[in-house]
């Protein structure tokens, strides 16, 4: 049998999903700007995926291409959409990007932006998801910059995790050493995951997609051994 020249494999690809709720330009593009400002190095180059699931109204197709040129300018680089099935736009098939099928991340509010000053859009992190629980997987070494390690269970990293680095656990994440990279706990949405490090110098840390970045760490705990939970829809930050 002659070998084949490639490989078909599954991969984990951390997501940003756009969520909208109000559309209305340049509301929307300004309240987006906002959230790039937190965390530019997280959100540059990332992949997007626009819902409009949750939209009050009606998006016409001239307005959807519209803001895939805007969030691209911004940085971003959209690779699908999503809507409700039942309520397709009579545009559907128009849309040069695909209809992606509806995501099973639970809705989230990242604790650093007040809502109510922001209610027309709504960033989230999401992870494609696993299928099959795996034990806990034990790393030795440190997760340096350009890094990515998921665990299908809980992970545990007895070594620092660098700048520029990820990890990703389906359960909780123990790192033994500094987190200065981005940590995501119950990327299957448990929000009973939690992260425990010894020095929190993390840029981003996520529970079931609910996110903090190192600008409200900062204010909270730095450079100190400390916990990571959900309260409701919430993270809290906790001192060890």
């Amino acid at each position: 049998m002659k070998e084949t020249d490639f490989h078909l494999k599954g991969s984990v690809v951390t997501t940003v999903l756009l969520e909208l709720h109000r559309f209305s330009f340049p509301d929307v593009i300004n309240q987006i700007k906002e959230k790039i400002d937190q965390a530019p190095h997280f959100f540059s180059q990332a992949p997007l995926i626009i819902d409009v699931s949750k939209l009050e109204s009606d998006m016409s197709l001239i307005e959807l291409n519209s803001l895939v040129s805007q969030v691209t300018a911004l940085g971003f680089r959209p690779i699908g959409w999503r809507s409700v099935g039942a309520g397709l736009p009579t545009w559907h098939n128009d849309f040069h990007l695909p209809l992606l099928p509806p995501s099973k991340t639970r809705s989230i509010t990242p604790p650093i932006v007040e809502t109510e000053k922001n209610p027309d859009v709504v960033v989230k992190t999401i992870v494609q998801e696993k299928v099959v629980s795996q034990p806990t997987k034990v790393i030795t070494k440190p997760i340096r910059s350009g890094q990515q390690v998921y665990a299908e269970g809980d992970l545990v990293i007895l070594a620092p995790v660098g700048a520029g680095a990820e990890v990703l656990a389906e359960g909780n994440i123990h790192v033994y050493g500094a987190l200065r990279g981005r940590a995501l706990a119950g990327v299957n949405g448990d929000v009973n995951a939690r992260i425990f490090c010894k020095s929190m110098e993390a840029e981003l840390v996520a529970i079931a997609g609910n996110f903090m970045l190192s600008d409200a760490l900062h204010e909270i705990i730095w450079k100190e051994s400390a916990q990571v939970l959900l309260n409701g829809e919430n993270l809290e930050i906790l001192a060890l």
